[in-house]
């Protein structure tokens, strides 16, 4: 589905209008209510797969339809779930089935919606039980990272801006930001140009202008950055097993700033930084 409104830059970046911010607010808001609701079953002892379902019933209550059930890229087979959750050393796109969580497990839970043809796209992290300080670390400076990204988002700044921005954070904490994935422009497709990268020079990049669209999403490894993809064709795991962490929101740009659609309407989004660490 392509929008046809609007025009492309000669990065091929879609730019909306500013009419088209209502429907990103209301597709980022059931994606990240979804998110919000499913945070207290996220236990020791509870299934993915499990979590997965509440999801997709979430999605169907809410009138809004699933992106990933049925989502189908080149030379891939179609994805039969809700939600990708990935769980301590999975990058991304893990894929939900009869895993147990333990106590002390870390996961990303990703979601994506869609609501009236606009795309909602979120992840966070979540914690099974009680956690090591290291993993806590890791959480709590990916989202920081996430956060130094999004407030390099203005017009006139780049996007090389906001990878420079997540890239400097992470690296000060002596973690690693991974490559081989980034986040995308979204919309009323659910991927589109540009790959938002997060690690970069500043000022290089095409230019931020009112009326972008895209996520920003970074994956952060308590080891080296580099990934490597399971049988399975989507799971993406740490190659020296390094635990991983992301969150992910989606973003528009304005005529002065930036605008989050995918905020938590609980102020659940840091939940798992408030969680109990292991002795």
């Amino acid at each position: 589905m392509d929008d046809k409104r609007g025009r492309v830059t000669r990065d091929g970046i879609r730019i909306y209008d500013a009419s088209d911010f209502a429907g990103m607010r209301a597709a980022g808001r059931i994606a990240a209510e979804i998110l919000d609701e499913v945070g207290p079953l996220v236990q020791p002892g509870v299934t993915t797969e499990s979590l997965d379902a509440f999801i997709a019933d979430r999605v169907t209550a809410k009138g809004a339809t699933s992106a990933t059930i049925g989502y189908t890229p080149a030379g891939r087979d179609p994805y039969r779930h809700a939600s990708c959750i990935s769980i301590n050393h999975v990058v991304c796109h893990g894929v939900p089935g009869p895993k147990v969580l333990g106590n002390g497990d870390i996961l990303n839970i990703d979601v994506t919606v869609i609501v009236d043809g606009w795309f909602g796209d979120s992840s966070r992290m979540y914690v099974a039980g009680k956690v090591p300080l290291k993993a806590r670390r890791l959480i709590e400076v990916t989202h920081d990272g996430l956060m130094a990204g999004i407030a390099a988002v203005k017009p006139g700044n780049t996007f090389g801006d906001i990878g420079h921005a997540i890239q400097s954070h992470v690296e000060s904490h002596r973690m690693s930001v991974v490559r081989d994935f980034c986040g995308h422009g979204l919309g009323r497709v659910f991927h589109a140009p540009p790959n938002v990268l997060h690690y970069g020079r500043p000022g290089t990049g095409p230019e931020l202008l009112p009326g972008m669209f895209f996520t920003i999403e970074p994956m952060v490894n308590l080891g080296r950055p580099e990934t490597k993809e399971l049988a399975d064709g989507w799971t993406a795991v740490t190659r020296d097993k390094s635990l991983s962490a992301q969150y992910e929101h989606s973003v528009g740009v304005t005529e002065d700033g930036v605008e989050i659609f995918t905020l938590s309407p609980a102020g659940l989004f840091r939940a798992a930084l408030d969680q109990t660490l292991l002795p």
